[in-house]
């Protein structure tokens, strides 16, 4: 009989100490919103030394959520599963450069585009592919699965080489072990702008297409709507062009 009093005893002090934690985590959910991104993007998300994730998508992803009065965190992660996590609940937006297609929005809700770009062909200076008519079967481009850029890569004929982000392809390429990367042109201007050895980098022809790029949430969600209109307000008022010029100096990357 002592051993079930104690039982009893300990499942109810159990439910008292996790009662209210449970409650706590309730609220803080709503006073805050969630974005996820690959954090490996840069400069538009990615990994500093602190552990935090910085870039272009992270201070759009701030501003919105100060709009908002909520408190805003950052998730990465993997990017070919990024449209599952967020169906499945695990954020409450993708704010990490995914581009609108008629596939994607089959099942999800994009807001309007807050930025535009293109897939570009990084290569080495060395290497005489000057565009991608110079690409032969015998050359493997490197480009981050889950991306629109398979679908480019595929249309052109090109040999492929799946990785997880652009901080690996970008040193295949480098390294030599690729012959290029696809991936969006401004990652890999700033590629060669602020890489250990991107000097020797250099862009393979012209933007092939352009992008818009947006948000997305869960089908049905009142976020596409409010957001759209913290866009609208961060765009009239010269917000989404300021932090467009804190990370591209002299461009506004949120205007087609």
């Amino acid at each position: 009989m002592k051993i079930v009093k104690t039982l009893i005893t300990g499942a109810a002090l159990f439910l008292i100490l996790t009662l209210p934690a449970a409650a706590g985590g309730k609220k803080d959910a709503a006073d805050s919103i969630s974005f996820a991104g690959s954090g490996g993007y840069p400069p538009f998300n990615f990994l500093v030394d602190d552990g935090s994730v910085d870039g272009f998508d992270v201070d759009v992803a701030r501003e919105i959520a100060k709009r908002l009065g909520l408190e805003m965190n950052y998730v990465t992660t993997s990017w070919d599963g990024i449209i599952e996590g967020l169906r499945a609940g695990r954020y409450d937006g993708i704010l990490g450069s995914m581009a609108v297609t008629e596939d994607r929005l089959k099942v999800v809700d994009f807001s309007d585009p807050y930025y535009y770009s293109g897939p570009q062909l990084i290569v080495r200076k060395d290497s005489g592919l000057t565009d991608i008519s110079r690409f032969g079967p015998s050359n493997t481009v490197a480009l981050v699965t889950g991306t629109t850029f398979e679908k480019d890569a595929a249309n052109a004929g090109l040999k492929v080489k799946l990785y997880e982000d652009d901080n690996q392809t970008l040193m295949e390429l480098l390294n030599g072990r690729v012959d290029a990367v696809m991936t969006d042109r401004i990652v890999g201007l700033n590629a060669i702008a602020k890489m250990k050895n991107g000097g020797d980098l250099t862009l393979a022809g012209s933007v092939l297409r352009t992008e818009s790029m947006g948000i997305a949430f869960k089908k049905d969600s009142d976020l596409t709507k409010r957001v759209n209109a913290v866009l609208a307000e961060m765009r009239a008022d010269g917000t989404l062009k300021a932090i467009s010029e804190k990370w591209f100096p002299g461009q506004d990357i949120t205007v087609e």
